[in-house]
């Protein structure tokens, strides 16, 4: 008997399952996330996981890891301070793509250099200047970027740039060649400035995960689902995190299609900090041909075709939205929910929750408190002389948030600390909503009951309070909840269907009154409806609770498998490990094809030794990352995109990018 074990790491949950022969669920488990200290949320999920089984350590002959850190990180604004090393490219590049916004002022270097369209040095490397200017930053950033220009034509001054940082500062260097062979260098400094940013993030959870087995005497190898849903080994996910982004979305995606065998239908999966949706066809999901989008930003990584917004379980709830008239908005950054908070610091909170209600002048910060994440020290490199004191002040782990930051000044200090993971903010969320109406359980329905009706105290643009209970609070919104669900799951549809629309923003569409009447059944002098036309598969924790009021509303069938709430983790264990690797062959002169290689651009003289040459390379590394990510009888695809012009009535080579995937189930160990 084959016994593998699926752990999904998430912002509020992770989640543990046992799956016997890869047919049949042994046992499922959950427990908090603990940010602090994540071996101690991972252990108890496998403790869980194997106390319900019977099963023992020995038995598991294969564990895999699939996490949504990393796209919470990236929808929230987390993550490391880096500095990108810009080789050859001019300030209007870096303006391109988002680059300015990814950055949010981390530094930046701009070092001559660079390589043309064909491979050719441009510019020299300056490797003097490059040395001087990281000298300052040695312990001012948790790690580095690196691009230059044309990259994905000739390394080579990545690659020196990269030996000359880690011999200068030993800090961890992210290479934009390493993390995609297209054109487009500004998208890709984009896509190492993230994975650089991730490095410490997802190290630190791999770490934790490899220590929790060995500590339960679990020897079994450890993979990681990447974000097309494949996986790969933890070893690679360390050096690129980045290929992580749509893990736990893409672990979803093949878990669905596991628990129910759908082949057309849209899945929605529900967390804590985000709502993912794709679209299966054919039993398969889409990949998103332009590169992973998480949040604002577009990366250059293959990844399922997902759309990833900021709504879930734990959203920050914002009130009076709509101006005059009140109103709610969810998301996207996640907050700790008041009731969970409470569980373990209960005379905190309800102290300062009864203090708030006993005036009669509502807060600005009523119901809201600041918890320190001692464990995440290590991003705490670089701060500011306002940030430090802030950290500083905050002996303990939690505090109400007025206490703490005293001033505009030290509010937005504390957000910087926030967005670097030192802190979480608690106050109202949804799942405080369910709490006070009883469709959730196991937190403390009390603090949430206390805060809500301090969020209820707030007033609109015209005077008015918010709500006049708790309990109507709650109601305004769970409802609010389910509305910018039907939101997202028209913006899928109206994006991925064929008819294009004219170019018209899906999301527009999505909010356009037409399509409202349409689903209210409008009848007038015009007749109107609207409704999704495939089955929703409706996953995560909160999936029932939420989900049969969105089917409602878009007027089609709501799928609410078994397991729905474990789908990532199973999904991480049914799942291949592939490894693609492309290359491409260019004419920078008649008569003669170059083909990029790792090592540098190479010249041969007909377009049969071209391709011959690069796919050897191209086959024989694929082959070799799955075998060391752990696949057995490994199978490879070949595939060709070749562009020819016609000059004077005869056709010409122009470029060609060949693509090989090396694929096979992982290896199971045998005990």
């Amino acid at each position: 008997m084959a016994v593998l074990l699926g752990v999904d790491t998430g912002g509020t949950y992770t989640d543990a399952v046992l799956l016997e022969d890869e047919t049949r669920v042994l046992a499922t488990a959950k427990a908090l996330t603990t940010r602090h200290d994540l071996a101690l949320g991972i252990g108890a999920a496998i403790d869980a996981v194997l106390a319900e089984s019977g099963a023992s350590a020995s038995d598991i002959g294969m564990a895999a890891l699939s996490t949504t850190l990393a796209t919470n990180a990236l929808v929230e604004g987390q993550g490391g301070r880096v500095a990108l090393v810009s080789i050859g490219f001019s300030d209007a590049d870096l303006r391109r793509q988002g680059l300015e916004q990814s950055l949010r002022g981390d530094p930046v270097l701009r070092i001559p250099g660079g390589h043309g369209h064909a491979g050719q040095e441009t510019c020299a490397l300056d490797e003097a200047e490059l040395l001087a200017a990281l000298e300052p930053l040695a312990e001012a950033v948790s790690g580095f970027a690196v691009a230059s220009r044309f990259a994905t034509r000739n390394p080579a001054h990545e690659i020196r740039a990269r030996d000359l940082i880690l011999r200068a500062t030993g800090k961890p260097v992210s290479c934009s060649h390493d993390l995609s062979a297209r054109l487009n260098g500004p998208k890709r400094a984009m896509t190492a400035v993230l994975n650089a940013r991730l490095i410490g993030m997802i190290d630190h959870l791999i770490g934790a995960a490899e220590a929790l087995l060995l500590d339960r005497g679990i020897g079994a190898p450890l993979m990681v689902v990447r974000g097309d849903g494949a996986l790969i080994s933890a070893a690679m996910a360390r050096l690129k995190p980045i290929e992580t982004i749509l893990s736990g979305p893409a672990a979803s995606i093949v878990g669905a299609r596991w628990l129910t065998g759908a082949t057309d239908a849209i899945v929605s999966d529900i967390g804590g900090t985000t709502t993912d949706i794709a679209v299966l066809r054919n039993g398969r999901p889409m990949i998103d041909p332009l590169g992973a989008r998480v949040g604002a930003y577009r990366t250059m990584v293959e990844a399922v075709s997902m759309r990833t917004t900021g709504l879930g379980g734990d959203s920050e709830v914002h009130p009076g939205r709509d101006g005059i008239r009140g109103g709610l908005w969810l998301g996207p950054r996640r907050m700790l929910p008041v009731s969970l908070v409470a569980m373990d610091r209960p005379e905190l909170i309800h102290a300062a929750l009864d203090r708030q209600i006993a005036s009669e002048r509502p807060g600005e910060f009523d119901g809201r408190f600041v918890v320190a994440q001692r464990g995440q020290d290590w991003q705490a490199t670089g701060l500011d002389p306002r940030e430090s004191r802030v950290w500083d002040r905050m002996e303990g782990d939690a505090h109400e948030l007025g206490r703490i930051a005293t001033t505009r000044m030290e509010l937005s200090a504390m957000e910087r600390l926030r967005a670097r993971g030192l802190v979480m903010l608690c106050g109202v969320t949804p799942s405080d909503a369910a709490h006070v109406l009883g469709r959730q359980s196991g937190w403390d329905a009390g603090a949430a009951e206390k805060a809500l009706r301090l969020l209820s105290r707030q007033r609109t643009g015209n005077g008015e309070r918010l709500a006049d209970s708790a309990s109507e609070m709650a109601r305004m919104i769970l409802d609010q909840l389910v509305a910018q669900t039907v939101e997202a799951l028209l913006v899928t549809a109206l994006g991925e269907d064929d008819h294009g629309w004219n170019g018209v923003d899906p999301e527009a569409l999505a909010r356009h009154v037409l399509m409202a009447a349409g689903l209210d059944h409008h009848r007038g002098l015009l007749s109107l409806d609207a409704a999704l036309n495939l089955p929703v598969v409706g996953l995560g924790a909160s999936a029932r609770a939420h989900y049969p009021a969105v089917g409602a509303r878009l007027k089609t069938e709501m799928i609410l498998p078994e397991h729905a709430n474990v789908a990532n983790a199973l999904g991480a264990v049914v799942g291949q490990v592939a490894i693609r690797t492309r290359g491409t062959i260019t004419v920078p002169s008649e008569g003669r094809f170059r083909v990029h290689l790792p090592t540098g651009p190479e010249d041969t003289g007909t377009e049969a030794a071209a391709f011959a040459m690069l796919e050897k390379d191209l086959t024989a590394r694929a082959t070799s990352d799955a075998r060391a990510a752990g696949a057995e009888d490994v199978r490879v695809q070949v595939s060709r995109e070749v562009r020819r012009s016609e000059v004077e009535g005869k056709e010409v080579f122009v470029e060609a990018e060949l693509s090989v995937v090396a694929s096979g189930r992982p290896r199971i160990a045998v005990g």
